[in-house]
């Protein structure tokens, strides 16, 4: 029997630290989407230390991102920063002939106030190369920011729209009518986040099965293929925790934010194609179906989750949007910890998710903003959830009281993006669920 609960989300925020990886983790995303491009982090031996494990790159493939180590002299302001970083460019950039450098600033490039924004137009006419920088200091942005801050630098690297496109209203609703679907002729739709290219296509190729047509992504697989940006242009993100990214694009590059709830999960992917649809005046076509057939194909999962309980401590921003799946399998989100939410940004996000709660008759969850760790887990205690969803640092710690753990930054990095990764969405769960329900109390699924 299901509980009694609150029908709207609840947002509460307390003083807790951000317990989170560092930022630069993210850089391993930034790079390989962006094929020409060279990461230069700017940082002490500890990121470097970070850099080399949390990319994972391959034994053979030659990396694209290298650490620029300050050292006693940098800190100290004995040596000229923008001499000793001139003179590190050929050993880290090589024969790699990149199209774009991407700086990227640390804590300790923040305390003693490297001013990498001031260098960087100087290095990028010496060099003849163009040098984005992007700041990624642990103490102001969450693991996932990091890609945030990296997309927003790059809007403003974007050429600019030449003009407004031709697009008919009315011309194109009564083509909704005839027998063969509409002509793509909306206006330019650009899509923000670094999605692997597999991932990246599953909403394209799923806004094509509408007639919506793609202008292109940001950011691009090339520097020099970005698209362009400007009044006339919409612009629609495929993450929840790009809300710098597209503060900058209405702000500065004049674009038109779509605001959808995110594309994970196939409940979240059909109402992000909605949105879209609505804003171009387009009927959407068998996207309910879809849907239900994704669930359909969903029931050995669902039948051993149904009525467990989650708890998500938070870490990385994601969290709000896969904990949706869970309420979907009738499954209870008893809290929902987040380091930071923009709740203009995920509006939509949120209004799906009470939706999601009201159908399946669960309680929504709690969504606490920036929660100390301390209380969560006193409010754990009380709970007892079967499954909590956590960082690293306290995943062995709860494993050891009893309450089976899966790592939060398994989301991060697993394609969960579209009607084809909805598994995905929810192995992360199910995994360690069915783990725990045949008696294996192994830590890792």
């Amino acid at each position: 029997m299901l509980m009694k609960g609150p029908e709207t989300i609840t947002f509460e925020r307390e003083t807790g630290n951000y317990h989170t990886p560092c930022p630069i983790s993210r850089v391993a995303r930034s790079h390989q989407k962006i094929e020409d491009s060279f990461s230069l982090v700017v940082g002490t031996k500890t990121c470097g230390y970070f850099l080399q494990n949390a990319p994972g790159v391959m034994i053979f493939a030659e990396p694209r991102h290298a650490m620029a180590e300050l050292e006693e002299g940098d800190t100290s302001a004995q040596l000229n920063d923008h001499g000793e970083l001139k003179r590190l460019r050929p050993q880290t950039v090589g024969d790699r002939d990149p199209s774009v450098i991407i700086w990227i600033g640390t804590c300790t490039t923040e305390i003693i106030k490297m001013d990498l924004e001031g260098m960087a137009p100087r290095m990028e006419t010496e060099v003849g190369i163009p040098i984005v920088v992007a700041r990624a200091n642990g103490p102001d942005y969450a693991s996932t920011q990091g890609e945030d801050t990296v997309l927003a630098a790059m809007a403003h690297r974007c050429p600019e729209h030449s003009g407004v496109d031709e697009w008919n209203r009315p011309a194109r609703l009564r083509l909704e009518g005839s027998p063969n679907p509409p002509e793509e002729t909306n206006p330019p739709l650009v899509l923000s986040g670094s999605l692997p290219s597999m991932v990246a296509s599953q909403p394209s190729s799923e806004s094509k099965r509408q007639s919506v047509r793609v202008a292109g992504w940001l950011p691009a697989r090339r520097y020099t293929d970005l698209p362009s940006l400007g009044a006339g242009v919409y612009a629609c993100g495929v993450n929840p925790f790009l809300s710098r990214t597209a503060t900058t694009l209405m702000r500065r590059r004049k674009c038109r934010l779509i605001g959808a709830p995110f594309p994970i999960g196939p409940d979240g992917t059909r109402a992000w194609i909605e949105k879209i649809c609505s804003v171009f005046g387009i009927r959407p076509r068998g996207l309910r179906e879809r849907e239900d057939a994704v669930w359909e194909g969903l029931k050995d999962y669902l039948g051993s989750v149904r009525g467990k309980s989650v708890f998500s401590m938070g870490d990385n921003l994601l969290e709000v949007s896969p904990a949706r799946s869970p309420i979907r399998c009738e499954m209870i989100v008893y809290e929902v910890g987040i380091p930071y939410m923009d709740k203009r940004y995920q509006a939509a996000e949120s209004a799906l998710s009470q939706e999601t709660s009201r159908d399946m008759c669960i309680p929504m969850p709690r969504v606490v903003e920036k929660p100390d760790n301390h209380d969560q887990i006193q409010r754990m205690r009380e709970s007892q959830p079967d499954l909590a969803i956590t960082g690293m640092a306290n995943a062995n710690p709860l494993e050891a009281r009893g309450i089976d753990t899966k790592w939060s930054i398994e989301f991060t990095f697993a394609p969960i993006h579209g009607f084809a990764n909805a598994r995905d969405v929810l192995q992360p769960v199910t995994r360690s669920l069915r783990r725990s329900n045949v008696g294996n109390l192994g830590r890792y699924g």
